[in-house]
């Protein structure tokens, strides 16, 4: 192996910005370990901190055929997939810093032949393809990449989605083919020439282009990759549908080397700025950078890894916080904000024959790069994680029974009551795990399903007929259509119901009810009740709001509980059997793993939307507040990409309502003046003023306390427009409604349940199952 240091007398000295010149020497011997096993030819690294270069390596081979070639510190490589972080995101950042386009526009906005109006297709959010929530499936197939870019496109907008668009994190580079075509949209300029331009230029990068052979750039100077056609790829984009679309794409096609992606580094740690250059503002660099929760366990920034299962280059030590990328060619970065240190790693792993493997060794060298910072940064790192959720394996009273073998209903004849969310970690669905071998063995039958509002898919707003479940073959009894209770013709004949729906902590969401009216039939019938638990997804610790009158119980208020429960499923149904003394018999098979203080980005847990207008993690923690609203007459989302988290009408003042309340100090959450039209539910068709909330501190934040801020400030506002008397019904709470009525503040009003919201905590003691 051959070891070439170069410029070395242009490096800062490691102690200078105080990193160990002894640590970081150990990513020598690591490196070389792997040259040795062939898991690559040769490689360049790369570290930095505080806007200075101190470790910049050159090891092994450039090329192993036809003919060794050695790795120099200036080698231009083919980045493959850094493309989405260094080119296409930031050039999409610019255009949002200018104007021309919003992190929450629909893609059809600019690209009018992205999709029908009519298909989940247009619903895609530029956000959504710049996080991997678009709902794309990994790549098209390859079969569509002939012909004319133009071509290409026309054909890969025809294609199906694999998910629908926001549920969850499916890494794709599909989002960013169509976020470069959206940059030329936008822009009038290719990608590449917009990048060189706004990007590369200004920050002197000047080994970093698209199409580098006809950038004026040596062959020579280029790592090679592998064969296509019987010539090795030199300066020719590795990844075949980049290549289809003339080697520039959004996903891949560019070419840099250690010393320009370095600069690119450093200009992210100094907040957009490198030199006298600035390219991007300070907060368009944290809205780049920084974490996005969406629920499902795997966080991304709008360009770069955070922790997902793509992020192991980021080694062992840097704290959650810190980011990066990789390339499928074996290329990688990593910025650290809270050490302001950064690691380049570059590689051709993929020479000759596509067998290289470095993705271990990414992890190793970011490690040692971390080890070597001789200064304190805790406090720092600190701050960051706060911002990053401790992912924790929480398994499901689904799970559990599954790890039992069924015991709770082994020998059973049952029924079951599930929508789409009753799903196992393996991804299976609660009725096709009752209804498999496994359980058969254990002598489970699955009889029937019973589905709750919205559907045994809870994808329905409306009415829900008796059906088939497609999946087992078994008659679905709907719990939300003609009746809302099972009859005893439902129940005749089983010997359990098993419950495995997912609540969101709210009183007025009707899966509570379902499940007392089931409880109420099941103890009739004398049929045991099953309910497979699952957590509060909003957390477990905070309690809220005013008790259900008794006189104003409904399908939305069954039993005298706050709005926010605190409480899981399975706590619920031991209340409710007790307090109502209906007597079922009961079992809830608990949940493994969760604590009180646990949110569901938390549990390590997939997120499936528990119905059509609560998609997030995010709006779930606004429901119990913003969902207080939606019997009266305003838009609370629903028509919208982001139900619960805006609200508006024909009449309301959104500016006004903004600016009234930010004035009173409301914690944890932001308010912006905004315009929209829903697509379908109240207001739909018509153009309605209003104002979106964005959580900035979800700890601090009290959805039913906001909730009641917002309903002063509509009375106060609005007197004549505003419909309060409709307020009442998911309120359900004669006091409560009085005191706005007669024109008290909001600490009033929410004062006025502390007492009564105290004693509910200690009634509900005796029925928490969990610490």
């Amino acid at each position: 192996m051959t070891l070439v240091l170069l410029l070395a007398a242009v490096l800062a000295h490691p102690a200078a910005v105080g990193l160990s010149a002894a640590r970081l020497a150990r990513i020598d011997a690591v490196v070389a370990e792997s040259i040795q096993r062939g898991e690559l030819p040769g490689a360049v690294v790369l570290v930095g901190r505080k806007d200075r270069v101190v470790f910049r390596k050159a090891y092994g081979d450039c090329a192993l055929q036809p003919r060794k070639e050695p790795m120099t510190a200036d080698t231009i490589f083919d980045v493959a997939s850094l493309t989405k972080a260094v080119a296409t995101a930031p050039s999409v950042l610019m255009l949002v810093e200018e104007g021309k386009l919003q992190l929450a526009d629909r893609v059809v906005r600019y690209i009018p032949e992205f999709a029908s109006e009519e298909s989940d297709r247009a619903k895609i959010t530029v956000e959504q393809l710049l996080t991997h929530r678009a709902g794309f499936p990994p790549d098209d197939p390859i079969e569509l990449y002939t012909g004319a870019p133009e071509e290409i496109f026309a054909r890969k907008y025809l294609q199906p989605l694999q998910q629908p668009p926001g549920s969850r994190f499916i890494y794709s580079d599909v989002d960013y083919e169509v976020l470069g075509e959206l940059v030329r949209h936008v822009a009038g300029l290719s990608l590449d020439r917009f990048a060189r331009e706004r990007l590369f230029r200004p920050l002197a990068m000047k080994d970093t282009a698209y199409l580098p052979l006809a950038s004026g750039k040596s062959a020579a100077r280029i790592a090679p990759t592998e064969q296509r056609d019987g010539h090795w790829m030199r300066g020719e984009v590795h990844d075949p549908r980049a290549f289809a679309l003339g080697g520039v794409a959004g996903h891949a096609g560019l070419f840099s080397t250690a010393d320009d992606l370095g600069r690119f580094c450093r200009m992210i740690l100094a907040g957009g700025r490198l030199g006298t250059a600035r390219v991007l503002s300070p907060l368009g660099v944290e809205a780049l950078t920084r974490p996005r929760f969406y629920g499902d366990g795997d966080v991304r920034s709008l360009g770069f890894d955070v922790a997902t299962a793509y992020a192991r280059n980021r080694g062992e030590l840097f704290p959650p916080g810190s980011f990066g990328h990789t390339g499928f060619t074996g290329t990688s970065i990593w910025i650290d904000p809270a050490s302001q240190s950064f690691v380049v790693f570059l590689s051709n792993r993929v020479h000759p024959d596509g067998k290289g493997d470095v993705s271990r060794l990414r992890g190793l060298v970011a490690t040692i790069a971390a080890a070597a910072i001789d200064e304190d940064v805790r406090p720092a790192a600190r701050r960051l994680e706060a911002r990053v959720p401790h992912i924790h394996e929480v398994s499901t009273g689904l799970d559990v029974l599954l790890a039992d073998a069924f015991r709770p209903i082994a020998g059973k004849r049952v029924g079951l009551v599930t929508n789409a969310t009753g799903r196992a970690r393996d991804g299976r669905s609660t009725g096709a795990i009752l209804a498999s071998a496994e359980a058969k063995k254990a002598g489970v039958e699955l009889v029937r399903l019973f589905s709750p509002e919205h559907g045994i898919r809870s994808d329905a707003d409306a009415a829900v007929a008796d059906e088939i479940d497609p999946e087992t073959g078994l008659p679905i009894v709907s719990l939300y259509g003609e009746r809302r209770r099972p009859r005893p013709e439902d129940l005749a004949g089983l010997d359990a119901v098993v419950f495995d729906v997912q609540d969101v902590g709210a009183r007025f969401y009707t899966y509570l009810t379902t499940l007392g009216y089931l409880l109420e039939e099941a103890a009739k019938a004398n049929v045991a009740v099953v309910v497979l638990d699952r957590p509060d997804p909003i957390g477990g610790t905070e309690v809220e709001g005013p008790m259900a009158d008794g006189d104003a119980r409904s399908f939305t208020a069954y039993h005298a509980i706050p709005v926010r429960t605190g409480m899981t499923v399975g706590e619920l149904a031991r209340l409710f059997n007790a307090q109502r003394r209906i007597g079922s018999t009961l079992t809830v098979v608990p949940i493994r793993g969760w604590t009180r203080d646990l949110w569901y980005d938390e549990t390590g847990l997939l997120w499936v939307n528990p119905s059509p207008n609560v998609r997030s993690l995010t709006e779930a923690a606004l429901y119990p507040g913003i969902g207080l609203l939606e019997t009266t007459n305003l838009c609370v989302g629903r028509g919208t990409d982001t139900p619960f988290e805006v609200i508006g009408a024909p009449w309301l003042d959104g500016v006004r309502l903004a600016r009234v309340l930010a004035a009173r100090g409301i914690p944890g959450v932001t308010f912006t003046p905004v315009r929209f039209t829903p697509a379908s539910s109240t207001f739909a068709g018509r153009l309605c003023g209003g104002v979106a909330f964005t959580i900035i501190d979800r700890a601090a934040l009290d959805p039913v306390s906001l909730g009641i801020e917002i309903a002063t400030a509509l009375r106060d506002l609005h007197p004549s427009d505003w419909d309060h008397e409709s307020f009442r019904t998911l309120l359900a709470n004669r006091k409560a409604f009085e005191l706005l009525e007669g024109g008290a503040t909001a600490d009033a009003i929410v004062a006025s349940w502390r007492d009564e919201v105290e004693a509910f905590r200690k009634s509900a003691a005796p029925f928490l199952l969990y610490r």
